[in-house]
C-alpha cells in the first residue's frame, strides 16, 4: 500500500509548477512533524497570553510590560490561594483560640475539641471562601507590588533607589495590599463567621447569601479597617524584610553571586528569606488579626468593645504562637511558590534592586 501511494504522489507532483511542490513540501513537513506544530502553537500570539514562558525560553516576557504583570498575578493567585488553603486546619484552631479562649486553651487541645465535637471535616471549614478570597488577594498582593514598586524606583531614580530602596519596598507593598484587601474582605467574613460561629453555615455558598440577608451587604466589610490594619503592616514587613533579607544572604551567606547560582540555589535562597519575613510579619499584624477575627464572631461588636474584652496584653499576644509558626511557614511557601513560578515562566527571582 505504501509504494502505491508514494508512486501516486510522485505522479502528482510531476504535474505541478516547481513553486506550488515547494509549497507542498513544507505544508507536509509541518503536518508530520508534532513538535514543530506543537512549538508553533505555543508561540502563537494567542497562545501566549495564556500559555508562560518555559525555563528554555528566556526573555520571553518582557520586564515591566503588561504580561509581565499578569504573569506575576498569576504566581500571586498559586502563591497565596494554595498556601492559605493548605493551612486551614490551622486557621480554624487559631481563630476559635482567639474568639473563645475559655474553650480552645490552647494548639493541642483546640486541635482536640475541634475533632471531637465536629470530625476530621471540622478541621476545613471555610476551605472554599479561604481559596478564592486569598487567590484574589494574591493576584492584587503581588501583581500590583510589581507595579508599584517600579513605578516608585523609576520616580526616585536609580541614585536614590541605592540608598532608600527600602522605602520604595514598603510603599509598594502598602499600596497593594490597600486594594487586596477589598478584594478579600468578603471572604473573610465568610471564613470566620463559618469557622467561630457553631451552626452559622456550612460554607461559602450559603454562609454569604446568609450574612447579606441578616446584616446587610455593607457587613461583608465591616472588618475592611481592622483588616487593612492587619495585612498592611504584615505586607510591608512581608515584602521588605523579603528583599533585604534576600540581599543579605547572597552577601553574607550564599558563597556566590546569585547570578552563578542554580534555580534551585536561588528558589531556595527565596524560602529562606520568606519564612523569616514572615516571623516578622506574624508579629507586628497579631493585634489586628485578633481583632479581625473577634469582629466577624460576635454580631455587632465595635473595635473599642473588643480592647475592652481582650486587654491589650492578650491582644498581642493571644495565639501568638501557633500564628507564627503558621504564618513563617506560610510565608516562605508563599515566596517559593512565587518565584518558582516566576522561574518557570522565565523570569528573574525576586529581591533586591529594581532591574532596567
Amino acid at each position: 500500500m505504501a509504494p502505491v501511494f508514494g508512486t501516486f504522489s510522485a505522479a502528482l507532483a510531476t504535474m505541478q509548477p516547481a513553486q506550488e511542490q515547494q509549497e507542498q513540501q513544507r505544508l507536509k513537513q509541518q503536518a508530520f512533524s508534532l513538535p514543530s506544530a506543537v512549538a508553533a502553537a505555543i508561540n502563537s500570539p494567542a497562545a501566549g497570553k495564556v500559555v508562560a514562558a518555559a525555563p528554555s525560553e528566556p526573555g520571553k516576557i518582557k520586564m515591566y510590560s503588561p504580561e509581565y504583570y499578569y504573569t506575576c498575578a498569576i504566581g500571586g493567585i498559586a502563591s497565596c490561594g494554595l498556601t492559605h488553603t493548605a493551612v486551614t486546619p490551622l486557621d480554624v484552631v487559631k481563630c476559635n483560640m482567639q474568639t473563645d479562649p475559655a474553650k480552645y486553651k490552647g494548639i493541642r487541645s483546640g486541635f482536640a475539641v475541634v475533632l471531637k465535637e465536629q470530625g476530621p471535616a471540622g478541621l476545613m471549614r471555610g476551605w472554599l471562601p479561604t481559596l478564592l478570597g486569598y487567590s484574589a488577594q494574591g493576584a492584587f498582593k503581588f501583581g500590583l507590588y510589581e507595579y508599584f514598586k517600579k513605578t516608585y524606583a523609576d520616580k526616585l531614580g536609580e541614585d536614590i533607589m541605592k540608598d532608600y530602596g527600602t522605602i520604595v519596598f514598603l510603599a509598594g507593598s502598602a499600596s497593594a495590599e490597600f486594594f487586596a484587601d477589598i478584594a478579600l474582605s468578603p471572604f473573610e467574613a465568610v471564613k470566620v463567621a463559618v469557622q467561630t460561629r457553631p451552626g452559622f453555615a456550612k460554607g461559602l455558598t450559603d454562609g454569604m447569601p446568609k450574612i447579606i440577608a441578616q446584616d446587610g451587604f455593607g457587613s461583608l466589610f465591616k472588618s475592611l479597617v481592622p483588616l487593612w490594619g492587619r495585612q498592611i503592616p504584615y505586607t510591608m514587613m512581608k515584602f521588605g524584610a523579603f528583599e533585604n533579607t534576600v540581599v543579605a544572604l547572597y552577601k553574607h551567606v550564599v558563597p556566590k553571586p546569585r547570578e552563578e547560582c542554580s534555580k534551585g540555589e536561588q528558589l531556595g535562597v527565596s524560602f529562606a528569606a520568606g519564612y523569616i519575613a514572615g516571623v516578622f510579619c506574624a508579629a507586628v499584624s497579631h493585634p489586628a488579626d485578633n481583632l479581625v477575627s473577634k469582629l466577624n464572631a460576635q454580631k455587632g461588636a465595635t473595635v473599642g468593645d473588643i480592647v475592652k474584652q481582650m486587654g491589650w496584653f492578650n491582644l498581642f499576644t493571644r495565639g501568638l504562637p501557633l500564628r507564627i509558626i503558621m504564618v513563617g511557614t506560610l510565608t516562605g511557601l508563599q515566596w517559593g511558590i512565587y518565584d518558582a513560578f516566576k522561574v518557570y515562566s522565565g523570569l528573574p527571582t525576586t529581591g533586591g534592586a529594581v532591574k532596567k
